[in-house]
């Protein structure tokens, strides 16, 4: 005992004699509105509260002003109990949750925890550091000055976060550069990609964003010194620390802080028929009626850059119908709505001189200039381009008119490409102090607002559709839905995807998805395919999207890929009340759709696991990501029993299991004892309302008692949860003695209205043929169907009152 708290006082004193900055004086200190300040030789700190769990530190310099402006935050802060004290050399400001400690000599910061227990501390303030290259995030460019500010670590935090990469889970031990670019071909492994977000996230549930857009670096330990450096060009000198008791408030009080993802319409969550691309009305309409031939369910075609123009370089920036390719496009859309087809069509922020649009766009002075103040041109794949200056407000009235266009068409989403911006040289200007460098990781985030905020006004009970391939902190606030780029289409590009959606869904971007199949190579490999498409059953999006070399779309592959995918797809619409209910979750509280096993149980050796992950609360799911594999290994959270969802089978929580694999389906798992919600497949979802559902239940003697709530809407209508148009269903389980009891309630919004819902309550893993059945009171007759453990009870339930179902089991 004696030498446990030597160790403990030894490395206390190291932390802390290690994290001292003896260059900053403190001078003095004040609380005033809320914000507590502390005055030093060189600058002034700014603390304030969010909220008891969000905490901003600002340092000032003192040659400097305030930048009050942040494209991250959108939370007021609240007025919150605080507590000071000032003892000896120690000042003290605290909420429930977070306490800062300053000390005055020599000056260093420190936060705890409620139980007093270091979070973290200052290293050293914000301080400039001279002639540092910053060759990975602009190549041959050295900066004058870079602003960087350290934090100490302890030995044994697993670090997330800094946006997408391909990493491995724990991200600590690498130096990231924060410039957001596009990797072609990634596969395992990936150090710079579309979304560079400066976020960490620690296993010690706590998490800091670095407030600031422009350009820099991430270092998460990479010299091993138990260290986190943030390093940038310029601006913000603002973070916020963000504690939670568990890592599902944790993303709640961030996406609280960085707003919270609208729910998208219904639609989108059903099979997408996209590739690169479709070059002609011709083609997009044999595309449409093969689905259909094949009885695969389908809600949404996406139209690649072939809608302006013929060729891939030389028109992007048309951005209006090409005719000789698509003569009636808008009777097309038309035609696919009444199938329950959306269209999507592609947009790009670059103006090429050209396109059809460069003069208009010059002499009316949108593009972002160059230093003579012309239209900047530059060339890049595509051809000699500018870029639209979404920064001025004639940019955004011009750009948006295009969408507008777009929208009368009959268009149901937009997809913004090459929104990194993917070529952005750092002479480019946006007008008076706004560098291209300084807003080069937020011009994807700001395509998208502008995109989401004008749909808001014009088409205010629409809910939009916005994939855009980067963004930044709080993009989803916008209804951003994400991918991860360019990837391989080989084992190894599938091998990254669920670490990449795990990794953003905790940055609060729960959508994130990956062109399933593979984008990037002519890799016809049939095994790939069907195993990428049975994983993206259970990621945000279901898209197949590729080069034309190899087709994407399923009606194209062989009869044996063809048939695998069918069921996929079906399982997919199966699924839609669960994933709908999953969508609701993530708008109220931030949750993502795909969470990594230690939200279930939290375990820092689980920490590093990708492999198997949770889709939502209930479901555990582990993609096949190898070839020719005929065996898993998977662990089974000891929260729980788990059951195969194909046959039953039973898995006692706390295990690790080898799972024999088949090529119908990849291994998929769902906890005892509790309700999960299923539909007949839909050939689109136009053809769901919610109120034929499938309740399953699968009996688990050590589950006494459990409840689960299911969402439903009209799948269009914008803000419909916040209107009250809505019916929240509940159904709790209680394992009582004699019986199950299971009731249902229903909630509702005050412009719903109530109808019946036909309901098939099966019961799987029953112990015993029930003695008798009774619903509110009454005894009805039953049968077992050919599995003797499962039972099916048809129902008929007047939403507008109670319904109990009692099953007697002896």
């Amino acid at each position: 005992m004696k030498n446990a708290i030597l160790f403990s006082i030894l490395f206390l004193v190291s932390f802390f004699s290690f994290s001292q900055n003896p260059n900053r004086i403190y001078k003095s200190h004040n609380e005033s509105n809320g914000v507590f300040s502390v005055q030093t030789n060189d600058g002034e700190y700014h603390f304030k509260f969010y909220s008891k769990d969000i905490l901003e530190t600002t340092f000032i310099p003192q040659d400097e002003k305030e930048i009050i402006k942040s494209h991250a935050v959108v939370l007021k802060p609240k007025n919150i109990k605080t507590v000071y004290k000032y003892r000896g050399d120690t000042i003290s400001f605290s909420s429930e949750s977070i306490k800062i400690f300053v000390t005055t000599k020599p000056f260093q910061i420190v936060y705890k925890d409620q139980n007093n227990e270091v979070i973290t501390s200052e290293k050293k303030g914000y301080y400039n550091s001279k002639h540092i290259p910053l060759g990975l995030v602009k190549d041959n460019i050295v900066y004058d000055k870079t602003e960087k500010i350290e934090f100490n670590l302890t030995s044994d935090e697993v670090l997330f976060g800094a946006g997408a990469r391909a990493l491995g889970m724990n991200r600590r031990g690498y130096r990231l550069p924060l410039y957001n670019r596009a990797h072609y071909g990634y596969q395992t492994h990936s150090e710079l990609m579309n979304f560079t977000i400066p976020l960490v996230i620690s296993s010690k549930k706590y998490m800091i964003h670095f407030d600031n857009p422009s350009i820099g670096y991430l270092d998460l330990d990479s010299k091993n010194d138990n260290s986190l450096t943030y390093e940038t060009i310029s601006g913000r000198k603002t973070y916020q620390i963000i504690v939670g008791d568990s890592w599902e408030d944790l993303i709640d009080n961030y996406t609280d802080l960085t707003g919270k993802q609208p729910l998208p319409p219904r639609w989108v969550l059903g099979n997408f028929a996209s590739r690169f691309g479709y070059h002609s009305q011709q083609e997009t309409e044999k595309t449409i009626a093969d689905f259909k031939k094949e009885d695969i369910p389908l809600d949404a075609v996406i139209l690649d850059l072939y809608w302006f123009g013929k060729t891939v370089k030389g028109t992007m920036g048309n951005l209006e119908v090409f005719k000789d390719s698509f003569p009636s496009m808008k009777k097309m859309i038309s035609n696919f709505k009444k199938q329950g087809v959306k269209t999507v069509l592609i947009t790009e922020p670059f103006v090429l001189s050209t396109s059809k649009k460069w003069e208009e766009a010059n002499q009316k002075e949108v593009l972002a200039k160059d230093t003579l103040g012309n239209s900047a041109k530059y060339d890049f794949y595509f051809g000699n381009t500018s870029i639209v200056d979404i920064y001025k407000k004639e940019g955004r009235a011009w750009f948006w008119n295009i969408y507008k266009n777009i929208h009368d068409l009959g268009v149901k989403g937009f997809w913004g490409d090459l929104g990194e911006p993917e070529v952005l040289p750092p002479w480019v200007s946006f007008g008076k102090d706004k560098k291209a460098d300084e807003l080069h990781n937020i011009y994807g985030h700001d395509w998208a607002k502008l995109i989401f905020e004008n749909y808001k006004y014009h088409f205010p009970n629409e809910r939009p559709f916005i994939l855009m391939r980067a963004g930044y902190s709080g993009s989803q606030r916008f209804g951003m839905i994400p991918w991860s780029g360019d990837v391989s289409r080989s084992w190894g590009g599938l091998q990254s995807q669920p670490e990449i959606a795990l990794q953003m869904g905790m940055q609060g971007l729960g959508y994130m998805h990956s062109d399933l199949g593979g984008f990037a190579g002519a890799n016809l490999d049939d095994n790939l395919y069907v195993r990428w498409l049975q994983y993206g059953v259970f990621q945000p999006i279901y898209r197949p999207h590729a080069q034309e070399d190899v087709p994407s779309e399923p009606v194209y592959r062989s009869t044996k890929a063809k048939s695998f995918a069918k069921k996929a797809i079906e399982l997919r619409y199966k699924m839609l009340p669960y994933n709908y209910q999953l969508a609701f979750e993530n708008n109220q509280k931030g949750l993502p759709l795909m969470r990594p096993v230690f939200f279930e149980e939290d375990d820092t050796m689980l920490m590093t696991n990708s492999s198997t992950y949770l889709w939502g609360k209930d479901f555990l799911i582990t993609p096949i990501l190898n070839d020719s594999v005929k065996t898993m290994e998977v662990y089974f959270p000891k929260t729980s029993n788990w059951f195969n969802f194909y046959n039953d089978e039973l898995v006692q929580g706390g295990k690790t299991k080898i799972v024999k694999l088949k090529m119908n389906s990849i291994p998929t798992y769902v906890r005892g004892g509790v309700i999960i919600p299923l539909t007949k497949t839909k050939q689109t979802t136009d053809a769901y309302s919610g109120n034929q559902l499938e309740l399953h239940y699968w009996y688990d003697n050590s589950v006494k008692e459990s409840e689960r709530i299911l969402y439903n809407d009209d799948g269009v209508t914008a803000s419909a949860f916040e209107k009250g148009a809505y019916e929240l269903l509940e159904f709790e389980v209680e394992h009582l003695k004699r019986y199950l009891e299971i009731d249902f309630e229903a909630e509702f919004g005050k412009l719903w209205k109530p109808q019946s819902k036909q309901l098939e309550l099966v019961m799987h893993n029953m112990p015993v043929r029930p003695k008798k059945i009774k619903v509110n009171g009454k005894k009805i007759s039953f049968s077992n169907p050919k599995n003797k453990n499962t039972l099916t009870i048809p129902l008929l339930w007047k939403t507008g009152k109670e319904m109990k179902v009692k099953i007697y089991l002896k």
